[in-house]
Protein backbone atom coordinates (compact mmCIF):
# COMPACT_ATOMS: atom_id res chain seq x y z
CA UNK A 1 0.00 0.00 0.00
CA UNK A 2 1.19 3.46 -0.86
CA UNK A 3 -0.27 6.33 1.15
CA UNK A 4 2.26 8.86 -0.15
CA UNK A 5 -0.24 11.54 -1.10
CA UNK A 6 -2.61 11.07 1.82
CA UNK A 7 -3.17 13.15 4.93
CA UNK A 8 -4.41 10.80 7.64
CA UNK A 9 -5.86 12.21 10.85
CA UNK A 10 -5.00 9.76 13.63
CA UNK A 11 -7.14 10.11 16.75
CA UNK A 12 -5.86 8.46 19.92
CA UNK A 13 -8.19 7.99 22.88
CA UNK A 14 -7.61 6.54 26.33
CA UNK A 15 -7.51 2.79 25.81
CA UNK A 16 -4.03 2.71 27.32
CA UNK A 17 -3.55 -1.05 27.01
CA UNK A 18 -3.59 -0.76 23.21
CA UNK A 19 -1.27 2.26 22.94
CA UNK A 20 1.76 0.16 21.96
CA UNK A 21 -0.16 -1.54 19.13
CA UNK A 22 -1.48 1.81 17.94
CA UNK A 23 2.05 3.23 17.95
CA UNK A 24 3.21 0.38 15.70
CA UNK A 25 0.48 1.25 13.20
CA UNK A 26 1.49 4.92 13.20
CA UNK A 27 5.01 3.78 12.29
CA UNK A 28 3.65 1.53 9.52
CA UNK A 29 1.52 4.31 8.05
CA UNK A 30 4.55 6.61 8.00
CA UNK A 31 6.58 3.86 6.30
CA UNK A 32 3.82 3.65 3.69
CA UNK A 33 4.32 7.34 2.97
CA UNK A 34 1.34 8.86 4.79
CA UNK A 35 1.38 12.30 6.37
CA UNK A 36 -0.03 11.32 9.76
CA UNK A 37 -1.55 14.10 11.84
CA UNK A 38 -2.09 12.88 15.41
CA UNK A 39 -5.10 14.05 17.41
CA UNK A 40 -5.05 13.35 21.14
CA UNK A 41 -7.99 13.06 23.51
CA UNK A 42 -7.61 14.82 26.84
CA UNK A 43 -7.21 11.44 28.57
CA UNK A 44 -4.48 10.32 26.16
CA UNK A 45 -2.62 13.58 26.81
CA UNK A 46 -2.84 13.59 30.58
CA UNK A 47 -3.23 10.13 32.16
CA UNK A 48 -0.11 8.37 33.35
CA UNK A 49 -0.92 4.66 33.76
CA UNK A 50 0.77 1.33 34.35
CA UNK A 51 1.32 1.31 30.57
CA UNK A 52 3.48 4.44 30.69
CA UNK A 53 3.72 8.19 30.86
CA UNK A 54 1.21 10.21 28.84
CA UNK A 55 3.81 12.83 28.00
CA UNK A 56 6.33 10.25 26.75
CA UNK A 57 3.68 8.57 24.61
CA UNK A 58 2.38 11.81 23.09
CA UNK A 59 5.88 13.15 22.47
CA UNK A 60 6.87 9.83 20.89
CA UNK A 61 3.91 9.86 18.49
CA UNK A 62 4.68 13.46 17.52
CA UNK A 63 8.30 12.55 16.88
CA UNK A 64 7.32 9.58 14.68
CA UNK A 65 4.81 11.61 12.67
CA UNK A 66 6.91 14.78 12.55
CA UNK A 67 3.71 16.64 13.46
CA UNK A 68 2.98 18.43 16.73
CA UNK A 69 -0.49 17.00 16.76
CA UNK A 70 -3.88 18.42 17.58
CA UNK A 71 -4.49 18.75 21.31
CA UNK A 72 -7.39 21.18 21.75
CA UNK A 73 -10.94 21.61 20.50
CA UNK A 74 -10.02 24.89 18.80
CA UNK A 75 -7.14 23.21 16.93
CA UNK A 76 -9.45 20.41 15.74
CA UNK A 77 -12.35 22.56 14.50
CA UNK A 78 -10.60 23.89 11.32
CA UNK A 79 -10.34 20.32 9.97
CA UNK A 80 -13.86 20.80 8.63
CA UNK A 81 -13.65 24.13 6.77
CA UNK A 82 -10.06 23.57 5.65
CA UNK A 83 -10.89 20.04 4.41
CA UNK A 84 -7.28 18.86 4.53
CA UNK A 85 -7.66 15.25 5.71
CA UNK A 86 -8.22 12.44 3.22
CA UNK A 87 -9.34 10.07 5.97
CA UNK A 88 -9.57 10.06 9.76
CA UNK A 89 -8.80 7.16 12.07
CA UNK A 90 -9.61 6.69 15.75
CA UNK A 91 -7.23 4.00 17.02
CA UNK A 92 -7.82 3.07 19.74
CA UNK A 93 -11.43 4.15 20.05
CA UNK A 94 -12.74 3.69 23.59
CA UNK A 95 -16.32 2.81 24.41
CA UNK A 96 -16.70 6.30 25.84
CA UNK A 97 -15.61 7.88 22.55
CA UNK A 98 -17.83 5.53 20.52
CA UNK A 99 -20.84 6.39 22.70
CA UNK A 100 -20.23 10.11 22.35
CA UNK A 101 -19.64 9.85 18.61
CA UNK A 102 -22.87 7.90 18.23
CA UNK A 103 -24.80 10.54 20.18
CA UNK A 104 -23.24 13.66 18.66
CA UNK A 105 -21.28 14.70 21.76
CA UNK A 106 -18.17 16.71 20.94
CA UNK A 107 -16.10 17.37 24.05
CA UNK A 108 -12.59 16.16 23.16
CA UNK A 109 -10.18 17.05 20.35
CA UNK A 110 -10.66 13.58 18.79
CA UNK A 111 -14.45 13.93 18.69
CA UNK A 112 -14.22 17.48 17.31
CA UNK A 113 -11.77 16.29 14.64
CA UNK A 114 -14.05 13.39 13.68
CA UNK A 115 -17.13 15.63 13.50
CA UNK A 116 -15.29 18.31 11.51
CA UNK A 117 -13.84 15.73 9.12
CA UNK A 118 -17.12 13.89 8.57
CA UNK A 119 -18.95 17.06 7.62
CA UNK A 120 -17.01 16.82 4.36
CA UNK A 121 -18.48 13.38 3.60
CA UNK A 122 -15.19 11.58 4.07
CA UNK A 123 -14.39 8.25 5.71
CA UNK A 124 -13.83 7.70 9.42
CA UNK A 125 -12.14 4.45 10.49
CA UNK A 126 -12.72 3.14 14.02
CA UNK A 127 -10.46 0.66 15.81
CA UNK A 128 -12.63 -0.25 18.78
CA UNK A 129 -11.10 -1.12 22.15
CA UNK A 130 -13.51 -1.36 25.05
CA UNK A 131 -14.39 -3.69 27.89
CA UNK A 132 -18.12 -3.03 27.45
CA UNK A 133 -18.50 -3.48 23.69
CA UNK A 134 -20.89 -6.40 24.08
CA UNK A 135 -22.60 -4.74 27.05
CA UNK A 136 -23.60 -1.10 27.45
CA UNK A 137 -21.84 -0.04 24.26
CA UNK A 138 -23.25 -2.73 21.97
CA UNK A 139 -26.07 -0.50 20.72
CA UNK A 140 -23.65 2.39 20.03
CA UNK A 141 -21.32 0.19 18.00
CA UNK A 142 -24.32 -1.13 16.06
CA UNK A 143 -25.47 2.41 15.30
CA UNK A 144 -22.00 3.45 14.17
CA UNK A 145 -21.73 0.39 11.93
CA UNK A 146 -24.85 1.60 10.16
CA UNK A 147 -23.66 5.20 9.81
CA UNK A 148 -22.58 6.39 6.39
CA UNK A 149 -18.82 6.85 5.94
CA UNK A 150 -17.88 5.01 9.15
CA UNK A 151 -15.76 1.88 8.78
CA UNK A 152 -14.46 -0.54 11.40
CA UNK A 153 -11.13 -2.26 11.73
CA UNK A 154 -12.00 -5.96 12.22
CA UNK A 155 -12.30 -6.89 15.89
CA UNK A 156 -12.76 -9.81 18.24
CA UNK A 157 -13.03 -10.80 21.88
CA UNK A 158 -9.66 -10.42 23.55
CA UNK A 159 -10.47 -12.39 26.71
CA UNK A 160 -13.91 -13.99 26.66
CA UNK A 161 -13.36 -15.83 29.95
CA UNK A 162 -12.39 -12.90 32.17
CA UNK A 163 -13.90 -10.07 30.12
CA UNK A 164 -16.82 -11.51 28.11
CA UNK A 165 -18.04 -8.08 26.92
CA UNK A 166 -14.64 -6.85 25.73
CA UNK A 167 -13.75 -6.29 22.06
CA UNK A 168 -10.45 -5.14 20.61
CA UNK A 169 -9.61 -4.25 17.02
CA UNK A 170 -6.96 -6.19 15.11
CA UNK A 171 -4.71 -3.16 14.78
CA UNK A 172 -2.49 -4.92 12.24
CA UNK A 173 -5.41 -4.67 9.77
CA UNK A 174 -5.57 -0.88 10.01
CA UNK A 175 -3.77 -0.14 6.70
CA UNK A 176 -5.99 -2.57 4.78
CA UNK A 177 -9.08 -1.07 6.43
CA UNK A 178 -7.97 2.44 5.45
CA UNK A 179 -7.25 1.36 1.88
CA UNK A 180 -10.78 -0.02 1.43
CA UNK A 181 -12.47 2.81 3.37
CA UNK A 182 -10.90 5.30 0.95
CA UNK A 183 -12.86 3.42 -1.75
CA UNK A 184 -16.05 3.44 0.31
CA UNK A 185 -15.82 -0.24 1.27
CA UNK A 186 -15.86 -2.04 4.62
CA UNK A 187 -13.14 -4.66 5.05
CA UNK A 188 -14.58 -8.12 5.69
CA UNK A 189 -15.00 -10.11 7.78
CA UNK A 190 -15.48 -7.60 10.60
CA UNK A 191 -15.64 -10.23 13.33
CA UNK A 192 -12.38 -12.13 13.55
CA UNK A 193 -10.63 -14.25 16.16
CA UNK A 194 -7.70 -12.55 17.83
CA UNK A 195 -4.32 -14.25 17.68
Amino acid sequence: MDFSNYNIGYGITGSFCTFSKSRKEVIRLKEMGANVIPVFSFAAQSCDTRFGSAREYVDGICEITENEGIRTLSQAEPIGPNNFLDIMVIAPCTGNTAAKLCNGIVDTPVLMAAKAHMRNGKALVIAISTNDALGANFKNIGMLMNTKNIYFVPFGQDNFKSKPNSLVAKMELLPETIELALKGKQIQPILQPLD
